[in-house]
C-alpha cells in the first residue's frame, strides 16, 4: 500500500506540473493545458509506466525509493504555472547556490535567468463564498485571461440568483474602462429582496481575488536545464550517501537517470515548441495611419476634398472634439478656402490630424501620394507586449535607432502589476531579454537611457554592465521634487536615476549644452554678445556632474526640481516632463532623421518630444492607455485646487468625496490621443510642455497598429491531431512531435491540380496588414503600398493578393 502511495504520488505530481494546475476562463494557455493534457492521458502516462515496470523487472525492491526519488526531483523544478525553474530550494541543498553564484550578474537572478518573462496572472477558479448569512457565488468560465503583463481591474456583474439562494457573479477583466457597478448590483439585490450592504460586497470580493497569482515564465533550454540539475542532483546524492557502491546499486541508480531523463525529454518538447511560439515572428493587425491636412494638401488638394465629403467625417470631427483639438463651434466649411489661385487649406485647420481608421476606402488613395513611404512617416506606434514586438520589427531597424529611452515599471505596488517570491530575479529576467534584444536597434554611435527609482538603480547597473560591458557613461541624477519630511525610520527620496550607456563608447559622442558666464574684458579667450559684454562658454556643470536640476530656461524646459506638470499632465504619477526627455534627446541625437525608440512608452512623453523635434520616433505600450482615451480610477486629497483641476483635466466619469479624499473614475487622454493633440499643435490642449521652446508648429504622419501575441497565437494553434509515437526507428521520446501538427495551416490551401499554395490570412486573423507583416519580417522598409502589391526600398516587389506561402511560412508553421 505504501508502495502504491508513494508511486501515485509520483504520477499525480507529474501530471500535475506537466499540464499545470488547473484553471477555468478562456485564454491560450488554457488551450495549451488541454494539449498537454491529451497528449499526457494518450501517450506519455501509459508508455511512461511500461517503461517503469520493465525497467523494475530485475530489482522490484528499488520501485518505492525510485518514485519517491522522482517525485523528489522533479517537485522542486515545476510551478503550478506549468513553469519550469528553480521553484523549491531549501537552504539544505545549497549546492545551487554555489554553483550560480560564481558571477556576479547571476548572482541576483539566478533562479529565473534562464527564463522568458511572459506575464503574471491569476489561477482564477471558480469560488463560492459566505458572508453575513448570504451565499455567493463567482463564475470565471467565461473569463478571458490577460495577454500579457497588461494591468487589468477584475469586473463583476451579477447574473442571477440561483435555486440554492446563492447569488451568482459573472467575472472578467475590464476593457475599454468597463467598471463594476456596485450601486447597480445592490439596487437589482434589494429588488430581489436581498438587504446586502456595500461593505459586505467588497469584502467577497477582496476574498475572491485572493486566489492564488502566478508568475508565467517560458525555460529557453529546458532539456539543457534539467539534464544539467538531475546531474547535480545525483552527483550530490552520491557523495553524500553511502560510501560503498555495489553493482546492483549502481544499476539501480542508472535505471533512475533513464527514467529521469525519458521524462525531461518529452517534457521539453512541449518547452521548446513554446519557445518557438514566443520567438516567432507575430502578423502585425489593425493598422491605420494619422497624417495632417498639410501634407495631403501638399501633394494634392483633392484628396482633402475627399475626406471632406466623407461619410465618417463626423466621426472624426467627433473625435477632434473629444481631444480639445477644436471647439464646438467648428465649421467645416472653413478648412478649404476659395482663393484666386484655387483652393487652400485655412491656416487655423492645416494640422487637423486625419486618422485613416475613418476613411479606409481612401487609405490607398492616401499612401499612394508619398514615393518613399515609411521615409515619409515620423513614427510607429505597436500595441503589444514589447518583448515580442523588439523581436518581430528587430529586422526592419536593427542599427538604424540612435537612442534608446524608457522608464520601466519595478515593483512598487503603483505601476507593475506582478508580486512574486524572488521580486528581483523576476525584474531582471524581464529586463534582461529586452535590453539584450533593445541593443540590436542600437548604431554603433547610438546609446539608451534607462530612467530607474532607488528600487531598482542597483540592480539596472549591474544588468546594463553585463549587456553593453564598458558602455557606462554616467549615472543622471533627476530631482524630482525639494521637499519631503523625514521620519525616524527614513528620510525622504527626492530623485531617480538614468542609467546612460553607449553601444560602442569608442563610436559615441554627444553634443554639449553651454552656458553662458560673464567675465572681466581681459579674461583669455573672452567673446562679446550682441550687447557688448564679455563671456566665455562652458559646458552645463550638472551636465558633467551628472545631475538634471533647475537650468536656465534658454537651456532646458521645465527639468526643475519639484515635478511641476502643469499644463502636460496625462495622469500617470510616474510621468516625466517634457524637458526632462528635451535634454537627453539633444545630447545624443544629432540629426533630425535619428530615431528614438521607448519600448515602455507609458504616457508617450518620449515619442512626443522626438515629434516636436522632428526626430522619427518608434513608442511599444500594451495597455489600455495607447489608445485615444482610457478610463482610470484617481485619489485625490480632498481641496478646492483638486476638484478644480480634476474637472480641468479629465472628463469625470464617477465621483465620490469624504472628510479627507476624493475618488474618481476619469477618461484621460492616452498615448495615440496625446500624439494626435501634438500633431494639431494649434488645439486648445497645446501648447503644453516644450511647444513653445522649440517653436513647435505642428504637423505630421504616423503610423500605429497592434501586433499578434504569444496568447493570441496559443489560442489558434493545432496539435490535437497529431500522431504520436509513430517512427519505430526513433525514441519515441526524442521524437519531434509536433512535426505533422497543424499549427496554423488552415490559412494554407492546396491546389494539387495547379500545383500551387493558396494563402488566405484572413482565416487566422481579420484586419491583417500584410506589407508591414512582410517589412517586419524581411527587414526591408516599405517605398509604396497599393491594392495589389507592396514594393520596398530595394526595388523588389511582393504581390499581397496572391502570396506565395514561402514568404509567411514562419508565421504560420513554425518547426
Amino acid at each position: 500500500m505504501e508502495n502504491m502511495c508513494k508511486e501515485q504520488k509520483f504520477y499525480d505530481a507529474l501530471k500535475e506540473v506537466f499540464v499545470g494546475a488547473k484553471v477555468e476562463g478562456e485564454s491560450g494557455y488554457i488551450n495549451l493545458m488541454r494539449i498537454k493534457s491529451a497528449y499526457y492521458q494518450r501517450c506519455v502516462f501509459p508508455k511512461l509506466q511500461k517503461d517503469i515496470n520493465d525497467a523494475l523487472e530485475p530489482f522490484p525492491e528499488f520501485r518505492e525509493e525510485l518514485f519517491d526519488k522522482l517525485y523528489t526531483f522533479f517537485n522542486r523544478y515545476f510551478s503550478e504555472s506549468g513553469s519550469i525553474y528553480f521553484r523549491y530550494t531549501p537552504i539544505h541543498q545549497n549546492i545551487y547556490e554555489k554553483v550560480y553564484t560564481d558571477d556576479k550578474d547571476v548572482v541576483l537572478f539566478w533562479k529565473t535567468h534562464m527564463l522568458y518573462y511572459v506575464k503574471t496572472d491569476r489561477l482564477f477558479k471558480n469560488l463560492e463564498v459566505e458572508a453575513d448569512g448570504f451565499k455567493f457565488f463567482f463564475d470565471v468560465s467565461q473569463l478571458e485571461h490577460k495577454k500579457a503583463n497588461e494591468k487589468k481591474e477584475i469586473i463583476y456583474e451579477f447574473k442571477e440568483k440561483r435555486n440554492d439562494g446563492a447569488i451568482v457573479f459573472n467575472v472578467s477583466y475590464s476593457e475599454r474602462g468597463k467598471i463594476t457597478k456596485i450601486d447597480e448590483i445592490l439596487r437589482t439585490l434589494n429588488a430581489k429582496g436581498m438587504k446586502i450592504t456595500e461593505e459586505v460586497l467588497e469584502r467577497v470580493f477582496k476574498i475572491f481575488e485572493k486566489q492564488n497569482e502566478v508568475d508565467y515564465f517560458i525555460n529557453k533550454k529546458a532539456k539543457e536545464f534539467l539534464q544539467e540539475q538531475f546531474n547535480i542532483w545525483l552527483y550530490q546524492y552520491v557523495f553524500s550517501g553511502e560510501s560503498q557502491w555495489t553493482e546492483e546499486r549502481i544499476r539501480q541508480l542508472q535505471v533512475l537517470k533513464n527514467i529521469a531523463f525519458k521524462i525531461i525529454d518529452f517534457i521539453s518538447q512541449f518547452e521548446d515548441e513554446l519557445v518557438k511560439i514566443w520567438n516567432k515572428p507575430k502578423f502585425v493587425l489593425n493598422s491605420n495611419y494619422v497624417i495632417t491636412l498639410d501634407r495631403l494638401a501638399d501633394r494634392n488638394v483633392e484628396i482633402v476634398e475627399k475626406i471632406l465629403r466623407h461619410s465618417n467625417l463626423n466621426a472624426q470631427i467627433r473625435e477632434w472634439k473629444e481631444l480639445g483639438i477644436i471647439e464646438d463651434e467648428f465649421d467645416k466649411n472653413k478648412i478649404l478656402e476659395s482663393t484666386l489661385v484655387g483652393k487652400q487649406l485655412g491656416k487655423k485647420y492645416q494640422f487637423l490630424p486625419i486618422d485613416t481608421k475613418y476613411f479606409k476606402d481612401l487609405e490607398i488613395e492616401i499612401l499612394g501620394l508619398f514615393d518613399d513611404l515609411d521615409k515619409s512617416l515620423d513614427g510607429w506606434l505597436i500595441k503589444s507586449e514589447n518583448y515580442q514586438a523588439l523581436n518581430t520589427i528587430l529586422p526592419k531597424f536593427k542599427e538604424r535607432v540612435q537612442t534608446i529611452y524608457i522608464d520601466p515599471p519595478f515593483n512598487t505596488g503603483d505601476d507593475f502589476e506582478y508580486v512574486d517570491r524572488y521580486q528581483d530575479s523576476s525584474w531582471l529576467s524581464l529586463m534582461y531579454d529586452r535590453l539584450s534584444l533593445s541593443k540590436n536597434f542600437l548604431k554603433k554611435d547610438g546609446s539608451i537611457f534607462v530612467h530607474l527609482d532607488n528600487n531598482a538603480e542597483y540592480l539596472g547597473r549591474i544588468l546594463l554592465e553585463s549587456i553593453f560591458k564598458k558602455g557606462f557613461i554616467n549615472n543622471l541624477v533627476w530631482s524630482y521634487r525639494t521637499g519631503g519630511a523625514s521620519t525616524k525610520t527614513a528620510l525622504p527620496y527626492k530623485h531617480d536615476s538614468i542609467l546612460f550607456f553607449a553601444k560602442d563608447i569608442a563610436n559615441f559622442s554627444y553634443q554639449p549644452i553651454y552656458e553662458r558666464q560673464y567675465l572681466e574684458k581681459s579674461f583669455i579667450g573672452a567673446k562679446q554678445d550682441e550687447e557688448g559684454q564679455y563671456y566665455t562658454d562652458t559646458l552645463l556643470r550638472d551636465v558633467i556632474e551628472g545631475v538634471i536640476k533647475d537650468f536656465s530656461k534658454n537651456i532646458v524646459f521645465n527639468t526643475r526640481p519639484v515635478l511641476n506638470l502643469s499644463n502636460e499632465f496625462y495622469g500617470f504619477k510616474t510621468q516625466k516632463p517634457e524637458g526632462l526627455l528635451y535634454l537627453l534627446l539633444y545630447i545624443t541625437s544629432k540629426s533630425e532623421d535619428d530615431i528614438v525608440l521607448d519600448f515602455f512608452a507609458g504616457t508617450g512623453t518620449s515619442l512626443s518630444v522626438a515629434q516636436k523635434l522632428n526626430k522619427k520616433w518608434i513608442g511599444i505600450e500594451m495597455g489600455e492607455y495607447i489608445d485615444n482615451f482610457y478610463v482610470d480610477e484617481i485619489e485625490l486629497k480632498n481641496t478646492e485646487k483638486n476638484k478644480k483641476d480634476l474637472y480641468k483635466k479629465f472628463v469625470v466619469l464617477n465621483y465620490e468625496e469624504d472628510t479627507s479624499k476624493i475618488k474618481a473614475v476619469v477618461k484621460k487622454v492616452g498615448i495615440l490621443g496625446r500624439l494626435k493633440q501634438v500633431l494639431a499643435v494649434n488645439g486648445r490642449n497645446e501648447p503644453c510642455g516644450i511647444t513653445e521652446d522649440v517653436n513647435w508648429h505642428g504637423g505630421g504622419f504616423f503610423k500605429y497598429y497592434e501586433l499578434e501575441q504569444y496568447e493570441d497565437t496559443l489560442r489558434r494553434v493545432k496539435y490535437e491531431d497529431s500522431d504520436l509515437f509513430d517512427n519505430p526507428y526513433e525514441d519515441p521520446y526524442n521524437q519531434y512531435i509536433f512535426m505533422k501538427d497543424l499549427k496554423m495551416l488552415e490559412a494554407l490551401e492546396i491546389d494539387y491540380e495547379n500545383n500551387k499554395v493558396k494563402v488566405d490570412l484572413s482565416k487566422l486573423y481579420p484586419n491583417i496588414d500584410i506589407p508591414e507583416t512582410l517589412s517586419n519580417l524581411l527587414g526591408k522598409w516599405i517605398r509604396r503600398i497599393s491594392e495589389d502589391y507592396v514594393e520596398f526600398e530595394n526595388g523588389e516587389k511582393i504581390n499581397i493578393k496572391d502570396l506565395d506561402y514561402r514568404s509567411i511560412k514562419r508565421l504560420i508553421w513554425w518547426s
